[in-house]
């Protein structure tokens, strides 16, 4: 894999678009990649440690790519060992700040504040960015940690972060926000005393960190009530670790199983780790049967028209709703999908509706079984999707990185070729996707861009 230079820009532009000619029913067996949710903030954990670290189940994805990039800016060497399987080993950190090229680019900078203060003592991080679903505030990240002892000063573009030692303190989250409580986690495991972060987010990108963190010698206890406890240890040891499998590629082939009437075997799929999805799936025509080596999906009846609403683990991911919109456009009925996590996530439907037909209205009023966070503000945030309706091919942009399966979804199930560019954003967290649509019986190719 390619590790980017100060002197390249990263995300600058596609490498390819698709051409995809709908209406064949996929049938086969892929691979479930590493979790790119997991894996790249457990290369940010490498970075709390002197010694080695090994981790297997590394996607070949652009996000690795660029999370790589950062991490040797900062003095990492990183070796790759085998295709999926890379060390990460920061003996000193030679910096403590990103190049002015990440700005903007994602949200990993951020949750390398903690382990940068551990090591040096203050960082200036850029501001994050990433795909344009929300605003995605860091106001709970840096309030967090300025209660365990950071200093805090905003500048242009960026923020400076400084402490002699981080300590201990009781922070709770208004929202359980993903981010917010692996920056924290990151942060809390090498400070003085112990932290409590109440309201956590427990997806299991995070346990998976957690668990990650624990065999380097870290305290961490995770209570049934989103409560996460964390006793500061004095160092963290090197470690060697399997990341978790991706639930969104996987329910991402689950969707397109179903939608094309097909039937694809998913390797290294974890039912646990799909519970929700599933049952909607269920609701909606799908199932799944478990195989020696995963889960295999397939339609078991006529699609119809069922309700879905957005939420924190354990509740309906918000990163399953891309797909599940498409495939719900395919059953008969009115379906509603109502967003609670993200304010401007349905920033892909309008293709959608205008340029392939589907039948997707947005509106700003929670159509979900409360009303959420967005309620009285003025966010398309619910989305009446009436089926079937028959997608016609068409020439589409991905704005997002989830929306870009989406897209690809919609054009596996549509009549005639369509073209998608903006595939740059598709490719920083699926692995090889034209490889393993085209294994499943996907009519797929790239031209250049």
């Amino acid at each position: 894999m390619h590790i980017l230079t100060s002197q390249e820009q990263p995300m600058a532009a596609d490498r390819h678009t698709y051409r995809i000619t709908g209406g064949v029913p996929l049938h086969g067996t892929v691979e479930a990649s590493g979790a790119k949710n997991a894996v790249t903030k457990e290369l940010v954990a490498t970075l709390l440690t002197g010694e080695p670290c090994v981790l297997h189940g590394v996607p070949r994805i652009l996000e690795v790519d660029l999370v790589l990039g950062m991490l040797t800016e900062l003095g990492t060497q990183v070796s790759w060992l085998g295709e999926h399987t890379v060390r990460v080993h920061t003996p000193e950190v030679t910096s403590t700040s990103l190049s002015s090229m990440y700005s903007g680019v994602n949200r990993i900078p951020i949750l390398m504040m903690g382990p940068l203060l551990h090591r040096r003592g203050e960082t200036v991080v850029p501001l994050p960015g990433g795909c344009t679903i929300g605003k995605r505030p860091i106001d709970f990240h840096l309030r967090g940690l300025a209660q365990m002892g950071a200093d805090i000063v905003d500048r242009p573009g960026s923020v400076k972060v400084s402490a002699d030692r981080l300590t201990g303190a009781h922070v709770h989250l208004p929202f359980p926000s993903v981010g917010a409580t692996e920056n924290l986690l990151l942060a809390a495991v090498l400070a003085k005393g112990t932290t409590v972060i109440s309201n956590a987010a427990v997806e299991p990108e995070i346990v998976d960190l957690v668990l990650m963190l624990q065999k380097m010698g870290a305290l961490i206890t995770i209570d049934t009530d989103r409560t996460l406890t964390v006793s500061g240890v004095d160092e963290l040891r090197g470690v060697e670790h399997h990341t978790v499998a991706d639930r969104i590629e996987i329910a991402s082939f689950a969707a397109a199983a179903v939608a094309t009437d097909g039937r694809i075997e998913v390797r290294g799929a974890r039912q646990d780790h799909l519970i929700t999805f599933l049952n909607v799936l269920r609701h909606v025509g799908g199932e799944f049967n478990e195989t020696e080596h995963g889960l295999e999906f397939f339609r078991a009846r006529p699609l119809t028209a069922t309700d879905v609403e957005t939420g924190v683990h354990p509740g309906f991911m918000t990163d399953w709703q891309q797909p599940m919109t498409v495939l719900l456009t395919q059953a008969t009925g009115t379906s509603v999908v109502h967003e609670t996590i993200y304010e401007d996530r349905f920033g892909y439907a309008q293709q959608l509706s205008d340029s392939m037909g589907a039948g997707i209205e947005l509106t700003t009023r929670c159509l979900g079984a409360a009303a959420c966070r967005w309620h009285n503000r003025d966010f398309q945030h619910t989305a009446k999707i009436t089926g079937p309706t028959p997608l016609k091919a068409a020439d589409l942009v991905i704005p997002d990185l989830r929306a870009g399966f989406g897209y690809v979804l919609a054009a596996l199930v549509a009549d005639g070729t369509s073209t998608i560019s903006g595939t740059r954003y598709l490719e920083r967290g699926y692995e090889e996707p034209v490889a393993k649509l085209t294994a499943v019986g996907a009519n797929i190719t790239t031209q250049p861009a």
